[in-house]
Protein backbone atom coordinates (compact mmCIF):
# COMPACT_ATOMS: atom_id res chain seq x y z
CA UNK A 1 0.00 0.00 0.00
CA UNK A 2 2.77 2.65 0.73
CA UNK A 3 4.47 2.25 -2.58
CA UNK A 4 1.14 2.35 -4.19
CA UNK A 5 -0.92 4.76 -2.23
CA UNK A 6 2.24 6.78 -0.34
CA UNK A 7 0.82 6.15 3.13
CA UNK A 8 0.04 3.66 5.36
CA UNK A 9 -1.98 3.43 8.92
CA UNK A 10 -0.28 1.33 11.69
CA UNK A 11 -2.70 1.08 14.85
CA UNK A 12 -2.46 0.91 18.70
CA UNK A 13 1.05 1.63 18.21
CA UNK A 14 1.36 3.93 21.49
CA UNK A 15 -0.06 2.54 25.12
CA UNK A 16 -2.16 4.63 26.72
CA UNK A 17 -0.16 5.24 29.20
CA UNK A 18 2.50 6.96 27.52
CA UNK A 19 0.07 8.98 25.22
CA UNK A 20 -1.02 10.68 28.25
CA UNK A 21 2.43 11.20 29.37
CA UNK A 22 2.63 13.00 25.87
CA UNK A 23 -0.75 14.88 26.25
CA UNK A 24 0.62 16.22 29.54
CA UNK A 25 4.24 16.94 27.73
CA UNK A 26 2.49 19.14 25.07
CA UNK A 27 0.94 21.38 27.98
CA UNK A 28 4.14 21.49 29.73
CA UNK A 29 5.74 22.89 26.28
CA UNK A 30 2.65 25.10 25.90
CA UNK A 31 3.13 26.54 29.79
CA UNK A 32 7.25 26.75 29.02
CA UNK A 33 6.85 28.79 25.61
CA UNK A 34 3.19 30.81 25.78
CA UNK A 35 4.35 33.43 22.65
CA UNK A 36 4.34 30.30 20.52
CA UNK A 37 1.30 28.74 19.34
CA UNK A 38 0.42 25.59 19.71
CA UNK A 39 1.13 24.40 16.44
CA UNK A 40 4.59 25.84 16.01
CA UNK A 41 6.15 23.85 18.58
CA UNK A 42 8.75 22.36 16.50
CA UNK A 43 12.63 20.91 16.56
CA UNK A 44 14.38 24.04 17.91
CA UNK A 45 12.85 22.74 21.14
CA UNK A 46 14.22 19.43 21.27
CA UNK A 47 17.60 19.18 21.44
CA UNK A 48 17.20 19.79 25.30
CA UNK A 49 14.50 18.10 26.21
CA UNK A 50 14.88 13.96 27.55
CA UNK A 51 10.99 13.41 27.35
CA UNK A 52 10.82 14.17 23.63
CA UNK A 53 13.85 11.99 22.49
CA UNK A 54 12.85 9.53 24.41
CA UNK A 55 9.73 9.41 22.72
CA UNK A 56 11.14 9.26 19.34
CA UNK A 57 13.48 6.77 20.32
CA UNK A 58 11.00 4.62 21.34
CA UNK A 59 11.80 1.13 19.55
CA UNK A 60 7.90 1.18 18.81
CA UNK A 61 8.27 3.70 16.39
CA UNK A 62 11.55 3.26 15.51
CA UNK A 63 10.83 -0.31 14.19
CA UNK A 64 8.42 1.29 12.03
CA UNK A 65 10.59 3.14 10.75
CA UNK A 66 13.29 0.63 10.21
CA UNK A 67 10.52 -0.80 7.59
CA UNK A 68 10.71 2.01 5.39
CA UNK A 69 14.77 3.57 5.79
CA UNK A 70 16.59 0.46 7.01
CA UNK A 71 18.25 -0.31 9.97
CA UNK A 72 20.75 2.82 10.31
CA UNK A 73 18.12 5.62 11.88
CA UNK A 74 18.74 8.69 12.52
CA UNK A 75 15.70 11.51 13.58
CA UNK A 76 15.85 14.41 11.10
CA UNK A 77 13.18 16.42 12.75
CA UNK A 78 10.34 16.66 15.20
CA UNK A 79 7.03 18.79 15.54
CA UNK A 80 4.05 18.94 17.52
CA UNK A 81 1.05 20.23 15.48
CA UNK A 82 -1.72 21.04 18.33
CA UNK A 83 -4.64 22.93 16.67
CA UNK A 84 -6.93 24.48 19.45
CA UNK A 85 -10.48 23.95 19.38
CA UNK A 86 -12.22 26.43 17.24
CA UNK A 87 -9.26 28.39 16.07
CA UNK A 88 -6.44 25.54 15.11
CA UNK A 89 -4.80 26.91 11.87
CA UNK A 90 -4.58 25.05 8.14
CA UNK A 91 -1.81 22.88 7.33
CA UNK A 92 -2.51 23.90 3.49
CA UNK A 93 -1.39 21.44 0.25
CA UNK A 94 2.06 20.59 0.29
CA UNK A 95 4.84 18.19 -0.02
CA UNK A 96 7.28 17.40 2.72
CA UNK A 97 9.89 17.44 -0.01
CA UNK A 98 9.89 20.83 -1.24
CA UNK A 99 11.18 22.18 2.59
CA UNK A 100 13.33 19.53 3.67
CA UNK A 101 17.21 20.00 3.48
CA UNK A 102 18.37 16.31 3.21
CA UNK A 103 20.55 14.88 0.58
CA UNK A 104 19.22 12.16 -1.35
CA UNK A 105 15.47 12.85 0.24
CA UNK A 106 15.89 9.17 1.78
CA UNK A 107 13.09 10.20 4.22
CA UNK A 108 9.85 8.62 6.28
CA UNK A 109 7.66 10.69 8.51
CA UNK A 110 5.45 9.22 11.34
CA UNK A 111 2.53 10.94 12.60
CA UNK A 112 1.40 10.02 16.02
CA UNK A 113 -2.08 10.67 17.01
CA UNK A 114 -2.15 12.23 20.62
CA UNK A 115 -5.93 13.06 20.14
CA UNK A 116 -8.52 11.63 17.83
CA UNK A 117 -7.98 12.96 15.02
CA UNK A 118 -11.15 13.86 12.71
CA UNK A 119 -12.26 15.60 9.52
CA UNK A 120 -14.47 17.59 12.20
CA UNK A 121 -11.14 18.70 13.89
CA UNK A 122 -8.48 19.10 10.78
CA UNK A 123 -7.16 15.45 10.49
CA UNK A 124 -4.38 15.14 8.13
CA UNK A 125 -5.72 14.59 4.36
CA UNK A 126 -3.70 12.63 2.00
CA UNK A 127 -4.07 12.50 -1.94
CA UNK A 128 -2.98 8.81 -2.64
CA UNK A 129 -0.47 8.14 -5.56
CA UNK A 130 0.48 11.67 -5.43
CA UNK A 131 4.22 10.63 -3.84
CA UNK A 132 5.02 9.23 -7.63
CA UNK A 133 4.65 12.81 -9.04
CA UNK A 134 8.11 15.58 -8.69
CA UNK A 135 8.10 17.79 -5.93
CA UNK A 136 6.23 20.51 -7.33
CA UNK A 137 7.08 24.25 -6.56
CA UNK A 138 6.19 26.14 -3.48
CA UNK A 139 4.87 29.48 -3.01
CA UNK A 140 3.31 32.00 0.01
CA UNK A 141 -0.11 32.25 0.84
CA UNK A 142 -0.64 35.09 2.77
CA UNK A 143 -4.40 35.12 2.45
CA UNK A 144 -5.04 32.39 5.03
CA UNK A 145 -3.58 31.67 8.28
CA UNK A 146 -2.21 28.58 8.66
CA UNK A 147 0.78 26.69 9.94
CA UNK A 148 3.25 26.47 6.89
CA UNK A 149 2.52 29.92 5.31
CA UNK A 150 3.12 27.89 2.25
CA UNK A 151 0.97 25.85 -0.60
CA UNK A 152 1.96 24.08 -3.35
CA UNK A 153 1.99 26.10 -6.32
CA UNK A 154 0.12 23.45 -8.83
CA UNK A 155 -3.60 22.81 -8.81
CA UNK A 156 -4.98 19.99 -6.01
CA UNK A 157 -7.68 18.05 -7.05
CA UNK A 158 -9.28 17.34 -3.40
CA UNK A 159 -12.08 15.52 -4.52
CA UNK A 160 -9.00 13.13 -4.42
CA UNK A 161 -8.16 13.29 -0.87
CA UNK A 162 -8.28 10.86 1.95
CA UNK A 163 -8.99 11.55 5.57
CA UNK A 164 -6.75 10.37 8.30
CA UNK A 165 -9.08 9.46 10.69
CA UNK A 166 -6.86 8.16 13.75
CA UNK A 167 -7.26 7.33 17.32
CA UNK A 168 -4.63 8.18 20.03
CA UNK A 169 -1.64 5.98 19.88
CA UNK A 170 -1.99 5.46 16.07
CA UNK A 171 0.79 5.94 13.69
CA UNK A 172 0.37 7.22 10.30
CA UNK A 173 3.40 7.03 7.71
CA UNK A 174 3.82 8.75 4.63
CA UNK A 175 6.70 9.39 1.93
CA UNK A 176 7.94 12.95 1.71
CA UNK A 177 6.67 13.69 -1.76
CA UNK A 178 3.10 12.48 -1.17
CA UNK A 179 0.55 15.75 -1.06
CA UNK A 180 -1.02 16.46 2.03
CA UNK A 181 -2.44 19.07 3.94
CA UNK A 182 -5.53 19.56 6.71
CA UNK A 183 -7.94 21.91 7.24
CA UNK A 184 -8.79 24.05 9.95
CA UNK A 185 -9.98 22.49 13.48
CA UNK A 186 -12.84 24.38 13.81
CA UNK A 187 -14.35 21.97 16.47
CA UNK A 188 -14.64 22.12 20.32
CA UNK A 189 -12.05 19.28 20.35
CA UNK A 190 -8.07 20.09 20.15
CA UNK A 191 -6.15 18.02 17.37
CA UNK A 192 -2.96 17.02 18.77
CA UNK A 193 -0.06 15.15 16.50
CA UNK A 194 3.42 14.69 16.63
CA UNK A 195 5.17 14.34 13.17
CA UNK A 196 8.74 12.20 13.48
CA UNK A 197 10.92 12.73 10.40
CA UNK A 198 13.41 9.39 10.29
CA UNK A 199 16.16 9.52 7.95
CA UNK A 200 18.69 6.42 6.83
CA UNK A 201 22.10 7.84 8.30
CA UNK A 202 22.88 7.88 4.70
CA UNK A 203 20.68 10.76 4.35
CA UNK A 204 23.09 14.09 4.79
CA UNK A 205 21.57 16.95 6.48
CA UNK A 206 22.64 19.90 4.40
CA UNK A 207 21.54 22.69 6.22
CA UNK A 208 24.40 25.07 8.08
CA UNK A 209 23.50 24.42 11.46
CA UNK A 210 25.67 21.11 12.01
CA UNK A 211 24.74 19.60 14.09
CA UNK A 212 21.04 20.45 13.04
CA UNK A 213 19.04 21.12 16.67
CA UNK A 214 17.10 17.74 15.94
CA UNK A 215 19.44 15.27 14.59
CA UNK A 216 19.82 12.58 16.99
CA UNK A 217 21.37 9.08 15.89
CA UNK A 218 18.92 6.40 16.84
CA UNK A 219 20.02 3.05 15.72
CA UNK A 220 22.69 1.07 13.96
CA UNK A 221 25.67 3.05 12.27
CA UNK A 222 25.75 6.70 12.38
CA UNK A 223 26.59 7.64 8.88
CA UNK A 224 27.52 11.04 8.01
CA UNK A 225 25.89 13.27 10.10
CA UNK A 226 27.05 14.82 13.43
CA UNK A 227 24.76 14.72 16.12
CA UNK A 228 23.27 16.36 19.16
CA UNK A 229 24.29 14.58 22.89
CA UNK A 230 21.44 12.74 24.37
CA UNK A 231 20.04 15.62 26.71
CA UNK A 232 20.44 14.53 30.56
CA UNK A 233 17.23 14.77 33.06
CA UNK A 234 17.54 17.46 35.57
CA UNK A 235 14.57 17.51 37.99
CA UNK A 236 12.80 21.00 38.17
CA UNK A 237 14.33 21.63 34.38
CA UNK A 238 12.45 19.21 32.25
CA UNK A 239 9.57 17.49 31.98
CA UNK A 240 9.37 14.65 34.44
CA UNK A 241 8.79 11.20 32.90
CA UNK A 242 7.96 7.64 33.67
CA UNK A 243 11.83 6.27 33.47
CA UNK A 244 13.46 9.59 33.57
CA UNK A 245 15.77 8.34 36.31
CA UNK A 246 17.73 6.62 33.32
CA UNK A 247 18.24 9.48 31.58
CA UNK A 248 20.43 11.67 34.26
Amino acid sequence: MFETDGYVIFRDVIDQELIKEVNDHVEWLQARHPDVRPEQLGHVYLRDDPFWVRLVSDDRLVDIAQRFVGPDIALFASHYISKPPYSGQPVLWHQDAAFWPLDPMEVVTLWLAVDHSTPENGCVRVVPGSHRSDVAEIRENTDVESVLGMEIAVEVDEAQAVDMVLAPGDVEVHHPNIVHGSNANTSPNRRCGLTIRYIPTSTRITDPESPYPSAFHLRGEPGVNSYQPRPSYVEGRHFPFTGSSAWV
